[in-house]
């Protein structure tokens, strides 16, 4: 059995580890923004990181644009290092839920799952890179659901509004939904926008890695989901797409890897119809794509190779055309910016058998915010611990490490999304 303990036994409800990191900073804002909102409408927290100055500063930071000056003496730091074990697991022992915000995971996120499982936190992190959440889920899993503990991961823009949003529609529809398509489009104002580095790196070792995660898999032996209803058909590498009406590709993040994952958990211990998933995202017009090919050739090319990997760290601006780059977007362009998920489902209505004939109904959801990367991804990412906080009863029964469909299909966690401007709608 969880226990998700709110009483006074452990100082702190939520830790942000990596605080003082580019979207640590932005999840500190969050925290500050949504704190009366915690058990008893009282939320207790800490920042914690390798550097006690720059944690300070980034509490000072938010106190000045909350116009929340208190956050300066009632914010606690907590000196953590990941290269050192016993200050993971004292910030461990402190914390009912840790907010780990230090990628590239698949270099640091290790040990700050150990130190969660091994001292009784739960964790939650923001990470889109499938190899390092499905290799936490292959090895943490069984210790996990022993100490009785969550693992959950991809809490942010990977892969909240993907996973929750292929739940939300099969909840809408009325019958039985087997199979969803997404198209993800993303909107700047006019001094467009960028995503931070950090990003990039994770893209570039996950590229190089993608054998490994091939390997991974086979682990699992995990038996095929069965297909109901028509087999969903993959669509092209570059195609126009009729439903966003614009030149698309296949989505390269995380969302494919959870939402299959949530299916496979839904299938196995909720006996739910599995729903077949592909997504894709909106790429505009003719000059993107022959942006997109140059950059991607490059890409392909160099990060088979050391010196190329390299090459492409040094240079995110110029090897990805502007759209990512080492200082990351400025609060302006974040305002500026916003995203939209559009749900394309098909299925059988109440009555129909889905064991016989085609699909016979469709459906459309979508889901749509502000900027992906740093205000979706907190807004998310915070309400998942609050959810975590204040519905433990509607959670999973037994620990262990969970996408988020798996850990909050029985929450009201949309709900919350709604409220803070992650919009989940059928039109």
């Amino acid at each position: 059995m969880v226990h998700v303990d709110t009483s006074s036994s452990r100082p702190y409800h939520l830790v942000i580890f990596g605080a003082s990191g580019f979207t640590g900073q932005f999840v500190v804002e969050e925290v500050a923004r949504t704190a009366s909102e915690g058990p008893k409408g009282n939320l207790k927290w800490a920042v914690a990181g390798r550097s006690k100055q720059k944690l300070e500063k980034v509490v000072e930071q938010a106190a000045g644009v909350l116009g929340k000056p208190e956050l300066r003496t009632e914010v606690d730091i907590i000196v953590a290092d990941v290269g050192e074990p016993d200050s993971l697991a004292a910030m461990c022992k402190q914390a009912v839920i840790v907010l780990n915000c230090v990628g590239p995971y698949r270099f640091y996120g290790e040990p700050v799952v150990k130190a969660c499982v091994e001292n009784g936190a739960h964790h939650i992190d923001i990470c889109g890179e499938p190899q390092f959440l499905e290799g936490m889920q292959l090895n943490y899993s069984g210790e996990a659901a022993e100490n009785g503990v969550y693992i959950i991961g991809s809490c942010g823009f990977d892969s909240i509004p993907a996973d929750m949003g292929v739940l939300y529609t099969r909840d809408q529809f009325k019958g039985t939904l087997t199979a969803v398509e997404s198209f993800l489009t993303v909107s700047s104002g006019p001094d467009g926008g960028c995503i931070h580095d950090g990003t990039w790196q994770s893209a570039i070792y996950g590229f190089a890695d993608g054998h490994k995660l091939q390997s991974l898999r086979r682990k699992f032996n995990h038996k095929p989901l069965p297909t109901v209803g028509s087999k969903l058909k993959r669509r092209g590498a570059l195609f126009f797409s009729n439903e966003i009406q614009q030149y698309t590709v296949p989505f390269m993040g995380s969302d494919p890897s959870v939402v299959k994952r949530t299916q496979r958990f839904v299938a196995e211990e909720h006996q739910a119809t599995p729903v077949q998933y592909g997504a894709y995202a909106g790429i505009g017009g003719i000059g993107n794509i022959i942006k997109l090919m140059f950059a991607g050739m490059m890409f392909w090319f160099l990060v088979k190779f050391h010196f190329g990997r390299n090459l492409l760290i040094k240079h995110p601006e110029f090897f990805s055309f502007g759209m990512f780059s080492k200082a990351g977007p400025s609060r302006k362009q974040m305002e500026a910016s916003s995203f939209q998920f559009a749900f394309y489902g098909e299925g059988y209505s109440e009555g129909q058998d889905p064991t016989q004939g085609k699909p016979n109904a469709k459906i459309r959801a979508v889901v749509q915010g502000p900027e992906c990367g740093y205000v979706a991804t907190p807004i998310a990412m915070v309400q998942a611990a609050l959810t975590i906080l204040n519905e433990s009863s509607a959670m999973p029964k037994k620990g262990g490490v969970y996408t988020p469909g798996a850990a909050f299909a029985k929450t009201t966690l949309v709900d919350r999304l709604n409220k803070h401007g992650i919009q989940f709608s059928v039109i």
